[in-house]
């Protein structure tokens, strides 16, 4: 009986102190519909915005037309962190095409049209370069002032009552710029040192490259765990869906996050009892107390792995293309990471003359514990999403 008391009360402190309501696309257009007719204000429909989980997909039409029934900046807000939130789920299944399953030998030739895509033409692009806009929401964070650089400005929030602040909420933090290189559709990696402090500005940083679309097809292909899921409109066309899985052996999924803390303590400290008789350090007549030396040292490391990983391809039936991917990272109950969803919509360029397809925005949807492996029986976890828009493709010099 205490052993289960015990876990109990473990269980609770690790609880959130509130559970999100999971609803769908169409609830969602019912709740803002209602509270628009009984004139809710602005902060309380994103007060009940911030309290669901949406179970499909809000596509950027839906959202569109969802314009007039939000009524200012901060449940607008709140609507950009729903759809972002599910970016990587199937949308309503009346949004989705209503055409027959193609048969075992369409699926076959489908697939092998966009295994060849990936591999002869994908995997072939030049070097390009970009401007890459990223958005970060994130929780448990004071939003970051445009001059601060991202960096000493952020605040963590916390609370340890059962009261839930605004600022618990996932919401919007900042806008970033950045210019960036891709090779043969691979996102190279930037050379120039980062001097942000990561982790202990309260936010985290993903610093590795990400799925490249050739490696994933590749991957998903040797697994032989290819299977067809559904029809999706993309860009107002039919997209052939595959599911698939890639197991650890197979995968060269890596992750690398930036930074969770290292705590070490040096030194001795010695204790006396209440009249410090029969203590280390005590002596007859003594007032209890510690007395010594001890240091708490903080360091910062970088969480990096490589994981298993499934996921989605979506395909253009007449040319083979990759439309979009999602992947979704599978990491163990005891990693400080515990999510990495990631979705990727690839779109048509012309580059110097020559049209390509090319990444044109991503969804990265994170979940991690900020304190690392510190080994405490409560612990928080940081919500952190990041969408990017890629602009200005031009051959790299």
């Amino acid at each position: 009986m205490k052993r289960f008391g015990w876990i109990l009360v473990v269980l609770m402190a690790v609880a959130p102190a509130w559970a999100a309501k999971k609803v769908t696309v169409q609830q969602l257009k019912d709740m803002l519909s209602s509270m628009h007719t009984a004139k809710k204000t602005d902060a309380e429909v994103s007060t009940e915005l911030k309290q669901i989980e949406l179970t499909e997909e809000l596509t950027r039409g839906t959202m569109n037309s969802l314009v007039e029934f939000v009524p200012g900046p901060l449940s607008t807000e709140q609507v950009y962190v729903l759809e972002a939130r599910s970016a990587a789920l199937a949308p309503p299944a009346a949004d989705l095409p209503t055409t027959p399953a193609p048969d075992a030998a369409a699926q076959k030739a489908l697939l092998d049209k966009a295994t060849d895509y990936a591999s002869k033409t994908y995997a072939q692009l030049p070097h390009l370069s970009a401007t890459k806009t990223t958005i970060r929401f994130q929780d448990n964070i004071e939003a970051v002032a445009a001059s601060s650089g991202m960096e000493s400005s952020a605040k963590e929030m916390r609370s340890d009552s059962s009261l839930v602040t605004a600022s618990q909420f996932v919401h919007y933090i900042n806008s970033t710029e950045s210019p960036v290189d891709s090779q043969n559709g691979a996102e190279k990696l930037s050379t120039a040192k980062d001097k942000t402090p990561w982790g202990q500005n309260g936010q985290t940083a993903l610093q590795g490259q990400g799925p490249v679309l050739s490696t994933v097809v590749s991957e998903a292909q040797a697994t032989g765990k290819l299977a067809w899921l559904r029809w999706e409109n993309i860009n107002g066309k039919p997209a052939g869906v595959f599911s698939f899985a890639v197991d650890k052996k197979k995968s060269h999924y890596a992750v690398n996050y930036c930074c969770f803390p290292d705590v070490d303590q040096t030194g001795s400290v010695r204790f006396s009892g209440a009249n410090g008789a029969g203590q280390p350090g005590g002596s007859p007549g003594a007032s209890g107390g510690a007395k010594g030396n001890l240091q708490t040292v903080t360091s910062w490391h970088n969480y990096k792995a490589t994981v298993p990983y499934h996921g989605e391809i979506f395909i253009d039936p007449d040319t083979g293309i990759i439309v979009r991917l999602v992947t979704i990272a599978e990491f163990k109950n005891s990693d400080v990471v515990h999510q990495e969803d990631q979705r990727i919509d690839y779109g048509p360029v012309v580059v110097d003359g020559k049209p390509l397809v090319v990444p044109v925005k991503s969804v990265i949807n994170t979940e991690v514990v900020p304190n690392g492996d510190s080994g405490a029986g409560k612990y928080s976890t940081r919500h952190t999403l990041f969408t990017a828009e890629y602009k200005d493709y031009a051959a790299a010099k």
